[in-house]
């Protein structure tokens, strides 16, 4: 990143920070609202006020902040890390609960990096995220995608928190990204098109409708399923035969008692072609270590890799490491996952 492009950057946080300072202070609401309230003023064009608040004053603050922006000169790379900056804030201000923790960048650059070569023949793209959050993620990879000449880049979106869909919706539409978004439970049934890809950095934990997944193959025999084993088979439903999917998931997936149904599902379904765990520096606990996961759904012409990509990652400090790490993995890629 240049040095033009961290002012950048730096310069639309502060505008986004300080005009949802002063709403959350005018409108007595966490940050993370007034963030929101503040990225619609942004994409509307005027300050809304409503019972009069914000006052005249903040309104004229606001104005001039927003003033200072010229969305049509920043890139989505400025307009996504600003925001990115802003939703770390908002994380440590209210105090917002682990699923809903941005996935850090440097993950998303690497999961970026697998999907390039997996989809490198395709012109137009379009992309599937069951579990989209605020979009840091998805717009990552789709920026990365379009950096690599791909004509057309399009996604899809599920989320079921109304809050983080209204960050994504500003994230989005300020990158000028093609996505739709779409706020509902990603596990009912979705009246969407099959994608060329899955990307998205699954929620951990137990889903609380057992009788809504009693069809899923990965359902728990008794008590409640794991959200994660139940997204993921959801997800590779959505994606075309053959296609891909490449998912943050914890890196004792298949470790746990629960494991059990949702190897079964994948032999069935999909091929795991590659687990690789990401280093152990990146987390506080081992516990919450996770690992990339890259599945290919069956169909025409697919086979297993006769190399399955099993490994870790080297500490992103250690730069040849990684560097050596990151060769390895493209050379699979090409030689071994994408030789036909």
């Amino acid at each position: 990143m240049t040095i033009l492009a961290i002012k950048e950057t730096e310069a639309f946080f502060k505008v986004l920070d300080e005009s949802s300072e002063l709403l959350k202070e005018a409108l007595a609401t966490s940050y993370l609202d007034a963030f929101i309230e503040s990225g619609d003023n942004l994409i509307d064009g005027h300050v809304q006020v409503e019972d009069g608040r914000p006052d005249e004053t903040v309104v004229q603050q606001l104005r001039g902040l927003y003033d200072s922006v010229d969305l049509n000169e920043m890139n989505s790379e400025t307009v996504r890390q600003g925001i990115q900056l802003a939703m770390l804030k908002a994380m440590r201000e209210d105090d917002i609960q682990g699923n809903h923790q941005l996935t850090p960048d440097s993950i998303g650059m690497v999961m970026g990096y697998i999907v390039i070569r997996l989809v490198e023949k395709q012109n137009h793209l379009s992309i599937l995220d069951p579990a989209v959050g605020t979009a840091n993620l998805l717009t990552t990879i789709m920026n990365q995608l379009k950096d690599a000449t791909h004509e057309q880049v399009t996604a899809i979106g599920i989320d079921n928190d109304d809050s983080l869909l209204s960050v994504a919706d500003i994230s989005t539409t300020l990158q000028k990204a093609a996505v739709t978004l779409m706020h509902q439970d990603a596990l009912g049934e979705l009246q969407i098109p099959e994608a060329d890809l899955v990307v998205s950095d699954l929620p951990i934990g137990y889903y609380p409708l057992d009788e809504k997944v009693t069809n899923f193959k990965t359902h728990a025999q008794s008590g409640h399923s794991f959200v994660h084993h139940l997204l993921l088979e959801q997800a590779m439903r959505y994606v075309k035969p053959g296609g891909y999917g490449v998912f943050l998931v914890p890196s004792q997936l298949f470790s746990t008692t629960e494991s059990k149904g949702l190897l079964s599902w994948l032999q069935e379904a999909a091929y795991l072609q590659g687990l690789l765990a990401l280093p152990k520096d990146l987390f506080t606990a081992e516990q919450s270590a996770k690992s990339i996961l890259l599945l290919q759904r069956h169909g025409k012409d697919v086979k297993q890799a006769d190399k399955v990509m099993i490994g870790e990652f080297p500490s992103f400090k250690d730069q040849a490491a990684f560097s050596k790490f990151i060769a390895e993995l493209v050379d699979w890629e090409l030689n071994d996952l994408l030789k036909r």
